[in-house]
């Protein structure tokens, strides 16, 4: 994983993303030469800025449809059918680019042999990068601290096909008792951790013990190893760095308290608030009319009112009011009593389905963001009653209320809908990610990553 603006990222998913942007960039040129192969090569156009052009839309759509993600895990096939559909929205806009900035234009023929050697030079990019390992790359070779629970959590995340790349050469026990792990490579006792460095040629290690007090760890030989140039992970960092989420149940404040993050500052709001106002009003003019066939259909269906207001907690737990579409009956919670949203709800009318499914009940908490109350991305609002419930039984979970609520949110992109208290846990992990190193580089991430949830209409209800 590679650290950029405080977000991990695989290393491996920017390798893919730089290489398969230079095959776009180059596929213009290829075509050009295929196209006008009866010419000198002095005479062609220039075309730098339409190959950028070109790459970067692609790129972009790519990322939309899913084509980088770095902790999911599909089919060849599937890869291929999402790259289809990448390349059909890629070539249609592209042309809308065209129509609107004629200089540019490149002419059917030309287009048409770019767009079919790009496809099959990211085709064949692909089915190379995906057989990796099988390829004889080095893999990183990880050595693991301790075998107890979150050892072998550590083990179900490296044993996955997106940690393909990655072995564990060696669990050190330091400790008889408590062992979980049921693994042939626990190392035999008596033998230390720079004998197991030395012997397995270590690249990192993974501590997985939470007792570190009275000489548990081998701190001496840990800062050696350190020295020497070998990663050295703690098990809450490591969870931060795979999953993108900070675990509860690893979670100290000291570590939130003296580590890296959760930076706040007048030169950070400031470009977050230009970035809200520049996205939601450029959204609130892109759906403006499907915003208003919305609330045509609403009226149409039950003849009742179009928006739904109501109280959620924002920053610093101060309460407003969240604006939708509504997509439930008018009796849906007749008795008072807040209820947690679920599959096939029976609550919601035909329209109010559809407009969930595909998150259009969500856009008129543009209003809320041009008001100040909610940014675009940012952990979703909870309504009082849940929180207070929430903040009482989850550790850490005011902390979420740091930041302004979003819209959309990491938590959003990365888990299905919240319907009990343990998915709420496993979101607020995300949320707490999202607050010690949320940054406009992260927010665009989710943006894109949204956009996806969307297409594929992922965690509606």
């Amino acid at each position: 994983m590679i650290r950029i603006f405080s977000h991990y990222v695989s290393a491996r998913i920017i390798i893919l993303l730089f290489g398969e942007a230079l095959l776009l960039f180059a596929s213009i040129f290829a075509g050009a030469d295929l196209r006008f192969a009866s010419l000198h090569p002095a005479s062609l156009p220039p075309l730098t800025l339409e190959a950028l052009l070109f790459a970067f839309f692609m790129i972009l759509i790519m990322s939309a449809v899913g084509l980088y993600q770095q902790d999911h895990y599909e089919s060849f096939q599937t890869t291929v059918f999402r790259m289809g559909i990448a390349f059909l929205f890629g070539t249609a806009s592209m042309s809308v680019v065209f129509y609107l900035i004629p200089e540019i234009y490149i002419g059917r023929g030309l287009f048409a042999i770019t767009s079919i050697v790009a496809f099959f030079s990211i085709f064949l990019f692909r089915w190379i990068f995906t057989r990796w390992p099988a390829l004889g790359f080095p893999k990183r070779r990880v050595l693991l601290l301790g075998v107890g629970q979150d050892a072998q959590t550590v083990l179900d995340i490296f044993s996955t096909e997106q940690h393909s790349a990655t072995e564990i050469v060696g669990i050190h026990a330091l400790s008889s008792r408590d062992i979980v792990v049921n693994s042939d490579k626990i190392l035999q006792p008596g033998i230390s951790v720079l004998e197991a460095v030395k012997r397995f040629n270590v690249h990192d290690i993974v501590v997985a013990v939470r007792e570190r007090r009275e000489g548990a760890l081998p701190v001496a030989q840990l800062l050696d190893c350190k020295l020497r140039g070998i990663q050295v992970t703690e098990i809450s960092t490591f969870f931060e760095r795979e999953l993108g989420q900070i675990k509860l149940d690893t979670l100290k404040a000291s570590w939130l308290i003296f580590g890296e993050g959760c930076r706040r500052g007048i030169l950070r709001e400031t470009v977050k608030r230009v970035f809200d106002i520049m996205v939601s009003a450029t959204l609130l003019v892109l759906t403006f009319p499907v915003m208003i066939l919305t609330a045509i259909l609403i009226v149409y269906e039950d003849n009742g009112p179009v928006f739904y207001r109501q109280e959620r907690v924002g920053q610093g737990e101060r309460v407003f009011h969240v604006l939708k579409f509504r997509s439930m009956r008018l009796d849906a919670e007749r008795d008072g009593k807040p209820r947690w949203a679920q599959n096939d709800d029976a609550r919601t009318t035909r329209v109010g389905r559809f407009i969930r499914s595909v998150r259009i009940d969500e856009l008129p908490q543009i209003i809320n963001v041009l008001r100040g109350e909610m940014s675009f991305v940012g952990p979703r609002p909870e309504r009082p009653f849940f929180v207070r419930q929430f903040e009482q039984e989850i550790p850490f979970y005011a902390a979420r209320h740091s930041v302004k609520p979003g819209i959309t949110g990491w938590a959003q992109v990365r888990y299905s809908y919240c319907a009990s208290l343990q998915d709420t846990v496993q979101k607020l992990q995300y949320d707490l990610y999202y607050v010690k190193n949320h940054t406009l580089f992260l927010d665009l991430l989710i943006l894109i990553e949204t956009i996806q949830v969307v297409i594929w209409g992922k965690g509606a209800r």
